[in-house]
């Protein structure tokens, strides 16, 4: 029998949950959301839906299904959260950033993923392997850090045209540094390029479904799953 997945897209502002491209409820998150919160808001929304397991992204590093820290815009007590115990089903739960750049994998060698928003998120795949990456905490001049520089932040203190410039510019030397073969640009700023270079492919929100229906994905005429989550 084919499962039910279930596919939650935790962020800063809004929680997603779908059940196909077209099926979708939300509710508001906020940089005060504790997972008591997130609990009430999700029992709420996915009333009258039947699903058998869950994909979650979440916006913090996560590894090995366990979350790290506690994210940048979401409240506190996440880190020892169980979501498998709390949803009562299994959960695959990874950096929200990696599972967009799942869903938008095309194959074809090694992409980077890059997602423009309130921060930077980011991970990187190739072959059958996922890797969630933190690259919104590099250094920048002055004390800063990219994520401030290529983020809404970024984009409110340098003004559209030169926050474009900036953008692109980092994207090319984040290629070059992990020897892409193409970079997916996506998020919610992504729209602000009419056009893109070659290279470098827009990316979809609707794609982090997609991510999260292929981390229950298994090798063919086997029970080994399909994607290494690094």
């Amino acid at each position: 029998m084919k499962k039910r997945i279930l596919v939650v897209d935790i962020g800063g502002t809004f929680v997603k949950l779908l059940m196909s491209k077209r099926v979708e409820r939300e509710f508001s998150s906020g940089s005060r959301m504790t997972p008591k919160q997130f609990l009430a808001g999700f029992k709420d929304t996915a009333r009258g839906w039947k699903f058998d397991v869950a994909s979650i992204g979440f916006p913090a590093p996560v590894r090995n299904g366990r979350i790290l820290r506690n994210p940048k815009h979401l409240g506190k007590d996440w880190v020892h959260f169980n979501f498998r115990r709390a949803l009562g089903i299994p959960v695959r739960i990874v950096n929200d950033a990696a599972m967009q750049a799942l869903g938008s994998y095309l194959g074809g060698g090694r992409m980077l993923f890059l997602g423009l928003g309130t921060g930077l998120g980011s991970a990187l795949v190739w072959g059958r392997n996922l890797m969630s990456l933190e690259l919104g905490d590099l250094p920048y001049p002055n004390g800063n850090i990219i994520e401030n520089h290529l983020g809404i932040p970024g984009l409110t203190k340098l003004g559209k045209r030169k926050w474009k410039r900036e953008v692109l510019y980092a994207v090319g030397q984040l290629k070059r540094a992990f020897i892409a073969d193409y970079v997916v640009l996506g998020g919610g700023l992504v729209h602000r390029f009419d056009r893109l270079p070659k290279g470098i492919v827009r990316g979809q929100n609707e794609n982090a479904f997609l991510g999260g229906i292929r981390l229950w994905e298994r090798k063919r005429n086997s029970r080994e799953l399909k994607w290494y989550l690094l």
